[in-house]
Parts: C-alpha cells; sequence; structure tokens
C-alpha cells in the first residue's frame, strides 16, 4: 500500500526507541525512565483531575503550567513554552528556528532524533565529530551554521559540557540559534537557563520524564528569549492548539511544585550511579563520566552485542547502538540500588565465564 505514501515517506529514516517490553519481569535498564514513582503530589493532581471535567478542552496556553515553570527557573511565562513531550517540543524548534540555508550543526554522536528531523523537515546538515575521550570540542563549531543543537548532558554519552563552554559557544554564534537540550541535566549538569537573560539566541530545552518520573504522562518543555517562543507558538497553532491534556497540565505542575521530592530521587540516582561505577570499573569496563541518568561503558575483553545478549537470558534489558565509533559500548539506565547490583552481579558472572 505504500503506493500512497507522500513522496517524503519513502526517503525517511525513522527513529527507533529504545524497547519497550510486555513482560513484567525484567530488569529494564534500557530507556533511562527514573527508578522511583513520581511525586505522591502529581499523582494526586492527577487522581483530583480525573472527573467530569474531562469533556472540557483543556487550556490551549497550559498557563498553569507555564507559570509554575516560570516561577522555578525565575523567568515570565513569555518565556516559557510547553508540548506533549520534548520531542514534540524538539520537533517545532526544527521547523520554527531551524530552516535556513546554512546547515544546523550538531555532534556526530547524539540524540538520534536530530537527524530524523532533518530529513522529515528537509533540513540541510552537518555533523561535528566528538573528539577520542567523546567530548564537545566547542572550536569545531567555529563555522557558518543555520543554528546549533545539541544535548548536555549529551546523550548517549552521559558528558556534560561546562557552562563556560555553552557561554563562549553562545558569545561566538550570536546570529544562529543555539538549542541546548537538556532532558538529563538534574542528575549532575548545570543548566544554561540562567544564561537566557544575556543571550537571546539561546533556548533551552527540558522535560518531565526523566528527573520528574512523568515519561508516561508526556510533558516537555522550552525556555528562551519571548521572540524564540512566539515562533514556536505559531507552529503549534498551525498544527495543534492542544498539545497537553488537563491531567499532564496538572500532574506537571505538581511534580514541579514538589521540590522536596525531586531532589531526593535526583540524589538516589546519582549515588547509584557512584556505585554502579565503581562495580563495573572494578569488572574491567571502561566507564564514561556521567551526568546523567545512565552510564556508558565498554569493556575491552568483551563485545558489547555478545554482553547487551547474555544480559538478556539473565531479564537484564540494556541498549546496545550499532552506531559507528560507539558500537561496542552500552548505555545502561541507573535503576534501583537493587537493580544495579542485580546487574553487576550478573555481569560478573557473565564476564567469569567467558
Amino acid at each position: 500500500m505504500s503506493q500512497y505514501w507522500s513522496k517524503i515517506v519513502h526517503s525517511l529514516t525513522p527513529y527507533v526507541p529504545g524497547e519497550q517490553p510486555k513482560a513484567n519481569d525484567l530488569i529494564k535498564l534500557n530507556t533511562n525512565e527514573n527508578p522511583y514513582p513520581p511525586s505522591p503530589k502529581a499523582l494526586f493532581a492527577i487522581e483530583e483531575a480525573t472527573n467530569s471535567t474531562l469533556r472540557l478542552y483543556p487550556d490551549p496556553n497550559s498557563d498553569i503550567l507555564k507559570q509554575s515553570i516560570a516561577n522555578y527557573y525565575n523567568l515570565t511565562t513569555e518565556q516559557v513554552f510547553v508540548g506533549n513531550g520534548s520531542d514534540e517540543v524538539l520537533a517545532h524548534i526544527f521547523q520554527a528556528l531551524f530552516k535556513h540555508d546554512k546547515p544546523l550543526l550538531f555532534p556526530d554522536i547524539s540524540y538520534s532524533f536530530y537527524p530524523v528531523y532533518c530529513g522529515l523537515y528537509n533540513i540541510n546538515y552537518k555533523t561535528i565529530p566528538l573528539n577520542d575521550v567523546f567530548e564537545m570540542s566547542i572550536e569545531s563549531y567555529n563555522q557558518d551554521n543555520g543554528g546549533i543543537i545539541f544535548p548536555n548532558p549529551n546523550a548517549p554519552t552521559g558528558i556534560a559540557l561546562s557552562l563556560a563552554s555553552i557561554k563562549t559557544l553562545l558569545e561566538r554564534n550570536k546570529h544562529s540559534v543555539v538549542v541546548i537540550d537538556e532532558a538529563y541535566i538534574d542528575f549532575g549538569g548545570e543548566s544554561a537557563v540562567n544564561l537566557i537573560k544575556q543571550f537571546p539566541n539561546l533556548l533551552v530545552v527540558q522535560t518531565m520524564s526523566k528527573s520528574r518520573s512523568l515519561a508516561g504522562l508526556r510533558v516537555g518543555f522550552a525556555m528562551g528569549h519571548a521572540d524564540l517562543i512566539q515562533g514556536l507558538t505559531r507552529i503549534k497553532d498551525s498544527f495543534n492548539s492542544y498539545p497537553l491534556d488537563n491531567l499532564a497540565m496538572l500532574g506537571a505542575t505538581a511534580a514541579i511544585e514538589d521540590k522536596t521530592y525531586f531532589k531526593n530521587t535526583c540524589q538516589k540516582v546519582m549515588l547509584t550511579r557512584q556505585k554502579l561505577n565503581q562495580d563495573l570499573e572494578q569488572l574491567g569496563f571502561r566507564v564514561l563520566p556521567s551526568s546523567a541518568n545512565f552510564v556508558f561503558v565498554t569493556h575491552p575483553e568483551h563485545q558489547a552485542a555478545d554482553l547487551a545478549a547474555a544480559l538478556r537470558e539473565q531479564a537484564i534489558i540494556v541498549r546496545h547502538f550499532t552506531t559507528p565509533r560507539i558500537n561496542d559500548f552500552l548505555r545502561i539506565s541507573i535503576g534501583t540500588d537493587a537493580e544495579c547490583a542485580q546487574l553487576s552481579k550478573s555481569l560478573t558472572t557473565i564476564i567469569s565465564n567467558r
């Protein structure tokens, strides 16, 4: 039936998300979900909103959520944009801000949705190689461009770019938009949000999926100069004026406002990551320095694909990428202490038997 497809559909290479298995008896460490549940206040807000008012359309501007985000980050609501997950927010960014004659720049090892969006929206792009230790070199971005985007911390490497380097990058690219995708920033990185007032070309994207445990709710947001936000809003209102439902808005708002729960769960993840790093290094793994809720590792004596398959036989799922340069690495999400202990135990057995 592909004869009925639009021409562009044939040329697309769609994004492949991490596996969402149907079985419940697996230790799932492949999609960077938070091992802890959402804030109880978020769950209560969702429960309270589950009533007859669902017959009504939600607020198309999501004012209550925008105000909560603005208060948290010391911004105005005109500097905040919200959408149905950060992937939708990114999609609007690519359409609104990156369709220029000069190429969009992003790292060669990065979030694999970026080239997908470029293909979907016919955006010219150029990848900039990470260095030999998988770090971004901002000197490589000193060239004509129609925009720059990168995750910070990077995905899938987990390595964060310093705020000083980001500031230098912004100062050198005042005539194009710089988008920083901060999906994992709350696990040890330093957000660039405070630079928004200084740089009108900066847009910061975050998500409620990781540090606030709401991946199933689909809420993402962008923060930047009001002119950038207005451009995104024009795209949104030409696509879907109601991207967030009432449950998502109220649940996300409660999660933003529950600062104590948020800080506690982030700290738990970071402590577990530290212990897992030690365990993996003792097993001979090279562990890249991570500021995210995952680690990126390789073993000098064991192929990543073989280790991933062996772990699956023991009911543990991790992510293996076949992309050049990183095809012998595993990305392992940080689970609970018990889950990561079981991972270390299983890897010990696998490695000792080979």
